[in-house]
């Protein structure tokens, strides 16, 4: 049995790379991006960050609440790739019907999207938040 945040990181990767909204415009999608992710014509990608789970079980169910973080980063001068890059792994996650091997996902739901630029002043970058909750039946 896998915990819920490796199951939902397994899940989010194939989902969006079988997107193709988000793979016309991103390089990959990637834990640890290679040195060739900004490539050209398309110079962004989408990373897996950070997550947390709370615990929030009940009589017969082991369930909780994960929150969990996406990275679109783009190269092109300006916010408009990063922030449309984001917005096609927004659609292509908020209220979707993922299917876990060991826990079930009662809903993935979009929180908030924050974009900035980098301190290398050249990478766009926009920080996606979800909240996904799940639970497993005790056997």
């Amino acid at each position: 049995m896998a915990s819920p945040e490796l199951e939902l990181q397994g899940a989010i990767v194939a989902r969006l790379k079988a997107d193709s909204a988000v793979m016309a415009q991103a390089n990959g999608i990637y834990d640890q991006p290679p040195d060739t992710a900004f490539a050209t014509p398309k110079e962004g990608y989408v990373t897996i960050g950070e997550a947390q789970t709370l615990r929030d079980d009940a009589s017969c169910i082991n369930g909780g609440t994960s929150f969990l973080t996406l990275h679109a980063w783009s190269r092109k001068v300006g916010f408009p790739a990063v922030k449309l890059l984001a917005d096609a792994v927004v659609e292509s996650l908020h209220l979707a019907p993922i299917t876990l091997q060991t826990n079930r996902l009662i809903s993935i739901m979009h929180r908030q999207t924050r974009v900035f630029r980098d301190p290398d002043g050249l990478t766009s970058h926009a920080a996606i938040d979800f909240v996904a909750r799940t639970e497993k039946p005790i056997a």
